[in-house]
């Protein structure tokens, strides 16, 4: 069963916060609010993890994983950018975007997509998931909270304790989350494709 840790959407309690990074650590997968609707998170690296969410999720192989980073310093060590890609991906974080691009070899292996060779990267504007990944003191690898069936995450926290409460180990609610998914662009070859038009607003990235 499902811990529910309820926090305050202004100032998330730091115990609170703590104990959920700790379930991380040890290996455990986490239902968290964002800009972008509720996601699933694991650490960095954790196998077992990233197959609970494509079984919960009925994901194939050739998904598109995200590192879900706390600055935008943080991404130049898990993504190549070149200054266009920098200045794009500068200009629309933190935000309801996700972007793919190649990764580097700080990036975990069992995230990258088997032949790109890519990864989707982000930065929330939401304070929850923000002190979270401050407490862990590193990203989160995640996936929104999208059910087979549905095409926009979960948004309300006890929906999701009722959905997946023998799947997840914990779900974090604040009681604000965004309603829609991110904006996925592809930034991994020379033009930008939006991939799919979410909260975020694709005309950045769109040819005219």
């Amino acid at each position: 069963m499902a811990r529910y840790i309820d926090v305050h959407p202004d100032n998330p309690q730091p115990r609170a916060l703590a104990q959920v990074a700790d379930l991380v650590r040890a290996g455990g997968l986490v239902a968290y609010p964002t800009d972008s609707g509720f996601a699933l998170g694991c650490s960095l690296g954790n196998r077992d993890g990233l197959e609970r969410i494509r079984a919960i999720r009925h994901l194939g192989p050739k998904h598109h994983f995200t590192l879900v980073c706390s600055e935008f310093s943080q991404l130049g060590e898990y993504v190549h950018m070149d200054n266009r890609v920098f200045r794009a991906v500068k200009a629309a974080t933190p935000g309801p975007y996700t972007f793919i691009l190649h990764g580097t070899k700080e990036t975990p292996k069992v995230m990258l997509h088997p032949k790109k060779k890519t990864v989707g990267v982000r930065i929330p504007q939401h304070t929850t998931a923000l002190a979270l990944l401050s407490e862990l003191g590193a990203p989160l690898m995640s996936s929104s909270l999208i059910l087979p069936g549905s095409d926009t995450p979960l948004t309300d926290g006890w929906t999701v304790k009722e959905e997946l409460d023998h799947v997840v180990d914990a779900v974090l609610d604040s009681g604000d989350c965004g309603l829609g998914p991110t904006t996925i662009v592809d930034l991994s070859d020379e033009e930008p494709e939006v991939v799919r038009i979410g909260v975020g607003d694709p005309s950045p990235f769109l040819e005219d």
